[in-house]
């Protein structure tokens, strides 16, 4: 068996979710970007490298649209929004949402964040044991984006169900409970909506159902499309922000006592947890919009190109020393939320999010330990999020 087919027997199994980065390091070495077949069965590229990913994320050849790159119809009713859109759709539809997202908006709810991780954790505070996940890293970001765009108190935990079964399908795990879940969420925000256009709020869903941009209103699609993709990434990628950052911080004491001792450095703090073990292990989607050549590589129109990000992030090209995790390390380039016009919209928010988080767990619980063994957490299976299922920590040594 040559080096290539060992590593391509390597990717996406057990072993390798739980710790990618000896896989990624073995394959930016002997092929940066390889040909292969993926979980889902589709067959396609996988870029590793970093210098090569900057480029597939900017370049325009790949095309976010499948229905544009390969002529078939998205299958999915949750595909129709800007992350999965090319010029000019991807710039109405990003335009529709960033209002709610400009820097001003996102700077004036520390103040509320802040309320909400000092609530959480009051809500522990006489425990000796709390799963960080589901008491806390889950619920700061859900209850952020729900009040963010209107959806009540009661429902949120649904709307987690609901996002974990969309994640479960767009890795091809299409059994009865997840097209359920499906079916439930797409008959609830019709519903919302319903409501939404019968008498509108001040929330974003109201914006968006109401919304004109130069007289075009989102289609239902189109709405179905921006709601999950606000929903999911609007939680998901600070869930795992804040789990792989705090456990970052347990494997790292040294870095622990550093940021106690100092959370002004918490900024950095959380751009060195972003690439050290980012919570996107991959790019979703592109294709070859026609016959290119990338890097000496020859790809055919429709060919499916996919990022590793969490590799990139772990280049020795671009990263020195890029294995250690310093949170005093010089701000780097790194591709935890991607590149491009397609760069993450709620970056900000996630990172004031995983600030807050992290630097009020610290100061709340300093002594707070990990229950049990790193190598026994449980990582969550498929090509999108990073993060462990459960992170059980005792709040006091």
């Amino acid at each position: 068996m040559n080096v290539n087919e060992s590593l391509k027997n390597a990717l996406f199994t057990k072993e390798f979710t739980h710790n990618p980065y000896p896989v990624y390091e073995k394959l930016r070495q002997s092929d940066p970007i390889m040909n292969l077949q993926f979980p889902d069965g589709r067959h396609g590229w996988l870029i590793a490298s970093y210098a090569e990913a900057v480029e597939a994320l900017k370049d325009g050849r790949f095309s976010k649209d499948v229905t544009k790159a390969m002529g078939v119809e998205q299958t999915s009713v949750f595909s129709t929004n800007m992350l999965f859109s090319d010029p000019p759709d991807h710039k109405r539809l990003r335009g529709l949402v960033q209002k709610g997202f400009t820097p001003q908006r996102i700077a004036d709810m520390r103040s509320h964040i802040q309320e909400i991780a000092d609530g959480l954790l009051d809500a522990v505070s006489s425990k000796d044991t709390m799963n960080l996940i589901d008491e806390y890293a889950f619920k700061l970001p859900i209850i952020v984006i729900s009040e963010i765009l209107g959806v009540p108190a009661e429902d949120q935990d649904k709307f987690r169900l609901w996002s974990n079964s969309i994640i479960g399908a767009s890795n091809q795990v299409m059994n009865e409970q997840v097209v359920q879940h499906m079916n439930e969420f797409i008959a609830y925000l019709k519903d919302w909506f319903a409501k939404v256009r019968e008498q509108p709020g001040d929330d974003m869903i109201s914006q968006l159902v109401i919304a004109e941009n130069q007289g075009d209103r989102l289609s239902e699609h189109e709405l179905y499309g921006v709601v999950t993709l606000m929903i999911i990434a609007g939680h998901e990628t600070t869930v795992n922000l804040i789990g792989n950052g705090v456990l970052a911080l347990l494997e790292h004491p040294e870095q622990r006592k550093l940021l106690q001792e100092q959370p002004e450095l918490i900024h950095g703090a959380i751009e060195e947890m972003l690439r050290y073990n980012g919570p996107v292990e991959f790019s979703t989607s592109r294709w070859a919009a026609e016959d290119l050549e990338f890097h000496g590589v020859h790809m055919k129109k429709g060919d499916l190109v996919v990022i590793a990000l969490n590799s990139a992030n772990r280049d020795s090209k671009q990263f020195e020393d890029p294995d250690l995790f310093d949170i005093t390390r010089e701000k780097s380039q790194h591709l935890a939320f991607g590149k491009g016009i397609h760069l993450c919209l709620g970056a900000p928010l996630a990172r004031l999010e995983g600030e807050i988080a992290i630097n009020t767990l610290l100061r709340r619980f300093p002594h707070f330990e990990l229950q049990g063994d790193v190598d026994e957490l449980e990582w969550r299976p498929g090509m999108i999020v990073r993060g462990v299922k459960e992170i059980p920590i005792s709040l006091r040594s």
